[in-house]
């Protein structure tokens, strides 16, 4: 079986890079005769409308003229928002400093909900300061991180 997410992230990755931006995030969701497809790209200071449709117009083009995906499906091109989801590694090195909420597969000290700052993120290991405590949190048993935004 074909890796969608893998594949449209190949074509689409250096044309994404082209225009500035970064490309956050692919998701494939399988929904019964139309799937989800759905692209996150980000920037600096944030992307806008014209830079979602633009990644869209592209990103239609490119995977029509590949056409591996063999059912029907909706593109849909985002940000991935102010309380952003981590996914890589490089995204754990990136927001050193920043607040996050996290949650894990396996029990770390007793738990799996962390709200914390990043301290650093080194060989495969997350150490997150909750509070008064740091964990030290491996980057196999996260199962869902974002950044936490605090309106003022």
């Amino acid at each position: 079986m074909i890796d969608i997410v893998a594949r449209v992230e190949a074509i689409l990755l250096k044309a994404v890079l082209a225009e500035g931006l970064e490309l956050v995030h692919i998701e494939y969701q399988p929904q019964g005769s139309t799937s989800l497809l759905r692209i996150y790209i980000d920037k600096q200071n944030g992307v806008n409308l014209e830079d979602c449709e633009r990644v869209s117009k592209y990103a239609s083009v490119l995977l029509d003229v590949e056409d591996f995906i063999s059912n029907n499906y909706t593109l849909e091109v985002s940000s991935p928002g102010i309380e952003r989801p981590l996914f890589r590694r490089g995204d754990y090195e990136r927001f050193v400093g920043k607040e996050i909420r996290l949650m894990t597969n396996e029990k770390v000290d007793d738990r799996k909900k962390f709200t914390g700052f990043i301290q650093n993120f080194a060989k495969d290991t997350l150490r997150l300061k909750c509070d008064e405590t740091t964990y030290a949190i491996p980057f196999g048993i996260i199962k869902k991180a974002n950044l936490v935004h605090r309106f003022r």
